[in-house]
């Protein structure tokens, strides 16, 4: 066996440069992921805030719980907290939570979703986590949970490092997991081109072996979530282009046709059902209290 498989200076190198990253695509489509929602900012509340979006968001900190990560009276750093999906969520359940996101229509709904909170506080940072002075605000091993879910601050080892710097008990991170399902893209994508959608990156795999190779303690998962959003005729179309893009196609008038013509055979009205879902990695690292974890332990 290639002794290259234990080397963590290979993994870090290999994720740095690796060109199909989620984030990588994005930038190569010229999208910026920082600001991927700004356009859609209201849609995206609208569905987090859901009920399905509040079930998922319960599962995720159930399963956190059952790992002994404890909400009431506790500190967290919750990075991209987009509209607050996960934030105001944390702080019903007591913590004081530090919510960082980039995007001024996220940040404004965010601010308006945790306005009426009576359990815990949103401290609502506006500004990209890469920039900010992690020493000077007092962020080093401040926070009890850091959770990062879905967010493109995590890029490359030197990004974990980063997060992991701010955490001291628990450290939560999140990436997709190989194929991504967008129905609207399934259905087009025959339509558009004749050769088959490739299997999406299995970016997760760099994040689990290189805190197995650095000796990090930690538990992983991965599941299978799907979503089911109403976009007007507009979005869904503009949705359908980004992703196109993403997935590497040339998105010319042929295409802007076939995809439009579509949307209006297929939807008469100006109501689009949406699919979206896939594979997705959840990590909880453990930097404190190191061993195995049982119920019990919560006395």
């Amino acid at each position: 066996m290639s002794h290259e498989l234990f080397d963590s200076a290979v993994w870090e190198k290999a994720w740095k440069e690796d060109p199909y990253t989620g984030v990588n695509k994005m930038k190569r489509a010229g999208i910026d992921p920082a600001h991927s929602f700004d356009s859609s900012a209201k849609s995206f509340n609208k569905e987090v805030f859901s009920e399905e979006g509040r079930q998922r968001a319960r599962r995720i900190m159930n399963w956190l719980e059952d790992q002994g990560v404890e909400f009431s009276g506790s500190s967290v750093l919750d990075i991209g907290a987009a509209s607050g999906g996960f934030s105001v969520p944390f702080a019903e359940r007591g913590a004081d939570v530090t919510a960082v996101e980039t995007s001024l229509p996220l940040v404004e709904l965010l601010q308006q979703n945790s306005s009426a909170l009576v359990n815990g506080t949103v401290k609502v940072v506006h500004e990209p986590f890469e920039n900010i002075d992690l020493e000077a605000k007092g962020w080093e091993r401040a926070f009890d949970l850091v959770f990062v879910s879905m967010c493109p601050v995590l890029v490359d080892w030197a990004s974990v490092e980063r997060v992991l710097s701010c955490a001291r008990a628990f450290c939560y991170m999140s990436l997709a997991v190989g194929f991504r399902e967008h129905s609207l893209v399934d259905e087009i994508w025959p339509l558009v081109t004749d050769r088959p959608r490739k299997t999406e990156h299995l970016e997760m795999i760099y994040l689990t072996q290189l805190l197995l190779l650095k000796g990090y303690s930690y538990q992983s998962l991965v599941t299978r979530e799907v979503k089911t959003t109403t976009l007007s005729k507009e979005a869904a179309f503009h949705d359908t282009i980004k992703w196109l893009n993403m997935h590497g196609l040339t998105v010319d008038e042929r295409v802007r046709g076939i995809v439009s013509r579509h949307l209006d055979n297929h939807y008469p009205t100006d109501e689009v059902p949406l699919r979206q879902g896939g594979s997705f990695g959840k990590v909880l690292v453990r930097l404190q209290d190191e061993n195995m974890y049982s119920r019990e332990d919560r006395g």
